[in-house]
């Protein structure tokens, strides 16, 4: 066999680590670290869009889409790539995937021009979509049964953490090297990633006999969520009756439309839709995406409360905003472990129940910070106990086969649900305090609202959570 074929073979782990009884913990452990990096570098681009403008004399609409390039490649690719990973190898793509991040990182850092950063964002996009389209079934194939909902309770730590983190670590870097540090501060994190992904990641158990990938249908599915994302993200901004937001939509629904009938009817379809047959990866699937319309609809909504009608400045309200993903990471691992005696169903469905409540609660302020960290905390909780849980039972209810394409379309309805946070949750709060609301009453109403709509999206959350049936995580 020539020397570079072994390069698309995955290594066995030395039998010092396959050999230990906790080798499991190691392979939770690699990929935290791409959990932590992902959510990182989610939150931290932001920080730089200021230097960025600065630097290259752009306005923010086109620095924005420094972010937006980035959310569109990713989201775009990661149920294919987890598709792709079910017949290649989930370890052989996981670890391939930190390479191609870390060099999209590095090229991103020496980037000459907006243009350059946007194609450079678009390569670090493909490498985290390698990442996360394998990062949960990585755990679900090395875990015993007993212990799924633990080791993804710890992966919800670590992304959580990464969240928390981006802010501040990213306003540090900006404020002592410069925007071009955010991303090289990637390439020690991937390069380590990389080398111990190949020692601690088992070898791919259960994939699917190699068959011709479906490029036809990933034609039709790239554009059409690609253009159903850009329409959301855009649609606040530019109006939701603009030709342009019109014509996105259009093409978001008749190219997801021909990918539905091509998918119905090839031999070997990119996204099995027997998968969407099962209620409890149906019902997971689906609360999903409202929990994450939910928690960073939060996190836009209320610096605004926090700024402009509590008078506090940004470095105060980050600091306030950061309670929420610090104790969902607090309480994340704790749910996992309760998952595994309990089942996913009681924690999820009262976890959006604590989510709804804690929002009603924000909804009803008069200017209270007491009550407004109290009801982050509860959010955070909430978010906390319903994550692992979910995202555990969306990938037992999988087969074993087909966990990569699972975990795909787990991390592209995040994506997905938070440009609807964003957006749907922006539509509410400017119908009610009005596009550009300054006096503390507008802003305050156009909260209330905003929380009143969040929490009844949680509300249907937990209906949803509901559907899920008794099923346990160790069948």
């Amino acid at each position: 066999m020539p020397d570079w074929r072994r390069l698309l073979r995955e290594p066995a782990r030395p039998d010092a680590i396959r050999s230990r009884p906790n080798a499991h913990w190691y392979a939770v452990a690699t990929v935290c670290i791409g959990a932590f990096m992902g959510q990182l570098d989610a939150s931290i681009v932001t920080l730089a869009f200021p230097a960025l403008e600065d630097e290259f004399g752009a306005g923010i609409g086109a620095v924005t889409w420094v972010g937006l390039t980035y959310l569109l490649v990713l989201v775009g690719l990661v149920a294919p790539v987890g598709r792709l990973a079910d017949m290649a190898g989930r370890k052989l793509l996981y670890t391939y995937g930190f390479a191609v991040f870390i060099l999209g990182s590095a090229l991103c850092g020496f980037a000459p021009n907006l243009l350059t950063l946007n194609l450079f964002r678009a390569a670090q996009a493909v490498g985290a979509a390698m990442l996360q389209a394998n990062s949960v079934a990585i755990i679900y194939a090395a875990m015993p049964r007993d212990k799924l909902g633990r080791g993804i309770g710890i992966q919800g730590a670590a992304q959580a953490l990464g969240l928390a983190l981006g802010p501040t670590v990213g306003g540090l870097l900006v404020q002592a090297g410069g925007w071009r540090w955010i991303f090289w501060v990637n390439v020690p994190m991937g390069i380590a990633g990389v080398v111990l992904g190949w020692l601690f990641i088992p070898r791919s158990r259960n994939l699917v006999s190699r068959s011709p990938f479906d490029f036809t249908g990933l034609a039709l599915f790239f554009p059409g969520v690609a253009a159903l994302l850009a329409a959301i993200s855009l649609g606040n901004d530019a109006g939701w009756t603009s030709p342009w937001i019109l014509v996105l939509f259009a093409v978001a629904v008749a190219a997801l439309a021909a990918f539905l009938l091509r998918e119905r009817v090839t031999a070997s379809p990119m996204l099995p839709l027997a998968l969407f047959r099962r209620l409890p990866f149906t019902a997971g699937i689906g609360s999903g995406l409202l929990s994450y319309l939910v928690m960073f609809g939060t996190l836009f909504v209320v610096p605004f409360y926090l700024q402009r009608a509590l008078g506090l400045g940004p470095s105060r309200s980050g600091l306030i905003l950061t309670v929420m993903p610090v104790v969902l990471g607090v309480i994340a691992p704790l749910a996992g472990r309760w998952a595994d005696r309990v089942g996913p169903r009681p924690l999820t469905v009262s976890g959006m129940v604590v989510c709804a409540v804690a929002l009603a609660g924000l909804a009803l302020l008069e200017s209270d910070m007491t009550l407004l960290v109290a009801g982050l905390v509860l959010l955070g909780i909430g978010m906390g106990l319903f994550t692992p849980p979910n995202n555990a039972a969306i990938m037992a209810a999988a087969p074993g086969d087909q966990s990569g394409v699972a975990a795909g379309v787990l991390n592209m309805t995040r994506g997905i649900g938070t440009a609807l946070g964003l957006a749907a949750t922006g539509l509410v709060f400017a119908a009610v305090a009005g596009e550009n609301a300054s006096a503390a009453d507008l802003v305050t109403r156009g909260f209330s609202a905003a929380a009143w709509f969040l929490a009844a999206v949680a509300a249907v959350a937990a209906v949803l959570s509901a559907l899920r049936g008794r099923a346990r995580l160790d069948p």
